[in-house]
């Protein structure tokens, strides 16, 4: 009896200490997506720094709009090859590696710009954006550290690093051109990506993925290349990720083009310069703030997926219709704010969407096909939208938007209809 009591008091403390374990594991887990959140916005500013510059590099070097287009498809075609393939990476030899390699080629793609004097080598500085993929590696970070039901919050915050890095690297970038020109203002975007390399060595662990997941993944790493047609038809093959995947992409595309073509829209339709330009910008960074970080995800936690993404739809294609008949950039910030809206919740709830439908071992992968997409639209987008624009307008862009929206959200309305009408039977 007195061996049974000592036994008791001994085994007395361990939940205690369980719960502590607990708690420690939370708060690692928070720190690395704090991390994460700034390594976003550093990559966000990055990028948006590269927006302010490069347009107008390109029509100092004798660019005109139609060749602007093929740079801006260079870029597509090289980002289309290499989400899938940046996703893979991921999946096999985790966070810090995907994100090292990452950061390392940001800080090429600059340097490159920051001596690019030639048209030609204004296309060679696009190549290391095969392995630019910031981003969706910290989707990928955030998605494995975060519970299902708070994906789609988690994953709006990344939004709100947007916000922040659309702000700040536009403002910057507009006023480094300016005032130092382009080539420093390339070198400062090459710092700045060495800075996001030093976050990473430091604060980001070697793997994310639980140990269930890593254990799965063993025999992949030995029997599996980088890039897998295989895996991508795997991964499609799952319930319902085809039918988001393509309404991702057929959806998205409208909004991608104008968002491919609004440097250009900018300098020839609203006559802006590099400073105004970045003021415009910074604003649109203000409004994705406020939608990513105070919106989405109570929007999510209230409401089902497959309704928000209705919504977001539908508001696109309302957005569409106005940004068809704006003439000032008065009218553009009014359209801006709603289209921002939906254009956040639609890429939040597709990723979140589709990252539930695959294992866990397969999160980075789905997330750079979903970068894919980005690339894809980025790829045909300039051809298309300067194809539209030169010869129809800027109101051809945006009816094109209303009306491929109209159709997806009448669509995904009756699909959502039949199954109620289902269930009640």
């Amino acid at each position: 009896m007195k061996r049974e009591e000592g036994e008791t008091t001994a085994e007395a403390p361990r939940a205690p200490v369980s719960s502590a374990a607990n708690t420690a594991e939370q708060s690692g887990k928070m720190r690395v997506i704090y991390a994460v959140y700034v390594l976003a916005a550093l990559d966000i500013t990055w990028m948006f720094l590269s927006f302010s510059v490069t347009p107008y590099l390109a029509k100092k070097l004798g660019f005109d709009t139609l060749w602007f287009g093929y740079l801006q498809t260079t870029v597509g075609v090289i980002q289309l090859i290499g989400g899938p393939m940046f996703g893979r990476f991921g999946d096999l030899f985790g966070a810090r590696a995907a994100l090292s390699l990452a950061c390392a080629a940001s800080t090429v793609f600059f340097l490159l710009l920051a001596i690019a004097d030639h048209p030609f080598l204004l296309f060679v500085h696009k190549l290391p954006t095969v392995f630019m993929h910031v981003l969706p590696a910290c989707q990928m970070v955030v998605t494995d550290l975060s519970e299902p039901e708070k994906r789609a919050d988690a994953l709006s915050k990344l939004g709100l690093c947007f916000g922040i890095g659309m702000i700040v690297g536009s403002t910057l970038g507009g006023h480094l051109s300016t005032h130092y020109g382009e080539t420093f203002a390339a070198c400062v975007g090459a710092a700045g990506s060495a800075l996001s390399l030093l976050i990473v060595l430091s604060f980001i662990p070697k793997s994310t993925k639980s140990e269930a997941s890593r254990s799965s993944t063993k025999p992949e790493k030995q029997n599996q290349k980088v890039f897998s047609l295989g895996e991508i038809t795997r991964l499609m093959k799952f319930p319902g990720v085809m039918r988001i995947f393509l309404i991702k992409i057929i959806a998205g595309l409208p909004s991608g083009i104008f968002q491919v073509m609004f440097s250009i829209i900018a300098m020839d339709f609203f006559k802006l310069e590099a400073q105004q330009n970045g003021y415009l910008m910074a604003y649109f960074g203000i409004v994705q703030m406020v939608v990513q970080g105070g919106v989405i995800g109570r929007l999510s936690s209230a409401f089902p997926e497959k309704t928000l993404l209705l919504l977001s739809i539908g508001i696109t294609a309302g957005v569409g219709l106005a940004q068809a008949y704006m003439q000032t950039v008065f009218q553009l910030c009014l359209t801006v704010t709603p289209w921002i809206f939906s254009l956040s919740i639609f890429n939040v709830i597709t990723d979140s969407m589709l990252t539930k439908r695959v294992p866990s071992s397969d999160t980075g992968t789905m997330l750079g096909l979903c970068a894919s997409v980005q690339a894809l639209v980025r790829t045909i987008g300039p051809t298309i939208g300067g194809f539209l624009y030169m010869n129809y307008g800027l109101s051809s862009i945006g009816l094109i938007e209303f009306f491929v929206n109209s159709l997806v959200f009448v669509y995904l309305l009756h699909q959502l209809l039949s199954k109620t009408e289902r269930q009640k039977e």
